[in-house]
């Protein structure tokens, strides 16, 4: 008996001490090496527990696609018969339909939508999910953006989508698609954001500011909602880049932010109000970085000042490098661009700069860019401030902000300040609507103008 007992405990010391050292060494969840010199090693982390991925995207899903909508746009176009109706207009009406989605955004009835997608309509109809159709009206545009404001009426609150804040969203985040691909009503697609301030105009001198995602966007998606696991939007779905026209795994959404800015202008004020600070943007090159010994690789460099302009009178300097806007961070041109995209005038901006190797934080205001497109000679045009005409010796012109053609493009006519258009005096950009406005489009248009050198030409455009 007394050999049983004894048996007995020494077996209950050995699983005692067993399951001790058991859990002592199941509790170590990171093993560390000190490595012995000059001998390497790979850190390794056995922590994980290879935990699933627990998102779920029913609630979104469920908020958000009764609120996208199907957009079909008619227009009506006179196909020419014979010669004479080809060469003097004229011809048999031709109705031609396209389609693209929208998302509501209000109860009673606004929907906000790319302006591709309504652009020359003659006829808008809108269904929503549960197939009611309703006839819509453009309220305004903005083809810079590619936004555009419908709205359709009804008795009952429409369902809609909240906005969201597009400057919060991350890379890595989760998102939603929702539109209506190839007349396919109430599609979501699922992916992540890629990027965040994508530029696809930068060589057209419009610069854009998307956000780029992997959820699957094709014809069709363009107006409907981005959206985040909350069921917000966080942009409005605009492009694919694609060798076939078709998803390859990039699209992209005009941010929130930027949209809700254009929709509020457009209900406020009847157009689109701009912000900028009032400088001329330079690329960080081996150039710049020797004249000025910049350090940064990235940022916005500031390659000139706009006389009178905000950013002259808060005391910016050639040579700065816009860091941040407010505490975002600015790393490229369209973090810049996509940031003030989402202001407007005589808003006051903290910008961050670095200057001679050290941080400063400058509260600049914004002034208004006012442009008007001259689409017969292929360029943009802003009001030259009269600091700005002092400086160069001149009483009066309009200066060139942008080409709107590549063949225009190639003379990099950016910053020459046109003085006359067929020998009449500019001296904003509503002269120069009056004379494009009156002028016989039978001749050619001859524009006089100083160039950056101080030079004075002319160019005759047939």
């Amino acid at each position: 008996m007394k050999q049983t007992i004894r048996l007995f405990l020494v077996a209950l010391v050995a699983g005692a001490v067993t399951l001790g050292g058991y859990k002592l060494i199941e509790n170590k969840e990171v093993l560390s090496f000190i490595p012995q010199e000059n001998s390497s090693f790979i850190p390794i982390n056995y922590s994980s527990n290879g935990a699933e991925m627990n998102t779920d995207f029913t609630d979104a899903a469920e908020k958000t696609v009764h609120a996208v909508v199907h957009v079909k746009n008619i227009t009506v176009s006179r196909q020419p018969t014979n010669m004479m109706e080809y060469f003097q207009g004229g011809g048999q009406p031709k109705a031609m339909v396209g389609s693209g989605s929208g998302v509501i955004i209000s109860p009673d009835g606004y929907i906000v939508t790319n302006n591709h997608v309504i652009a020359n309509a003659s006829n808008l109809e809108v269904t929503l999910n549960n197939n009611k159709t309703y006839t819509a009206k453009v309220i305004g545009t903005d083809p810079n953006t590619d936004i555009a404001l419908v709205k359709i009426d009804g008795d009952d609150d429409f369902p809609f989508i909240p906005f969201g804040d597009s400057n919060a969203v991350k890379i890595g985040e989760w998102v939603l698609a929702v539109g209506n691909p190839f007349n396919l009503t109430s599609t979501v697609t699922a992916g992540i954001i890629s990027a965040k301030a994508r530029d696809l105009n930068q060589f057209d001198g419009n610069p854009q500011s998307f956000i780029q995602t992997d959820a699957a966007v094709n014809r069709g998606n363009s107006g409907g909602a981005l959206v985040n696991t909350r069921g917000e939007l966080i942009g409005i779905n605009t492009a694919i880049t694609s060798e076939t026209g078709s998803y390859v795994g990039y699209s992209f959404a005009v941010p929130s932010n930027n949209a809700r800015k254009v929709i509020e202008d457009i209900m406020e004020y009847g157009n689109v109000q701009r912000g900028i600070l009032g400088i001329q943007v330079g690329n960080i090159n081996p150039q710049i970085v020797e004249k000025y010994g910049i350090k940064d690789t990235q940022g916005v460099f500031v390659g000139g000042i706009e006389k009178g302009s905000g950013a002259d009178k808060a005391g910016l300097k050639e040579g700065d490098i816009i860091k941040q806007l407010d505490g975002y961070k600015v790393s490229k041109f369209a973090d810049l661009s996509g940031y003030l995209g989402s202001k407007r005038p005589n808003d006051v901006v903290e910008v961050t700069v670095l200057r001679n190797g050290n941080e400063r934080k400058i509260p600049v205001k914004l002034i208004k860019l006012e442009t008007f497109s001259i689409d017969d000679l292929g360029l943009e045009v802003k009001n030259t401030p009269p600091e700005e005409l002092k400086a160069r010796g001149l009483n009066n012109g309009v200066t060139v902000t942008r080409a709107l053609t590549p063949e225009v493009a190639q003379y990099k006519l950016e910053g020459i300040i046109i003085t006359r258009i067929n020998d009449e005096i500019v001296n904003d950009i509503d002269d120069v609507k009056v004379i494009m406005t009156q002028r016989d489009y039978r001749t050619p248009i001859k524009m006089t103008f100083m160039d950056n050198a101080g030079n004075i030409n002319s160019f005759i455009f047939r």
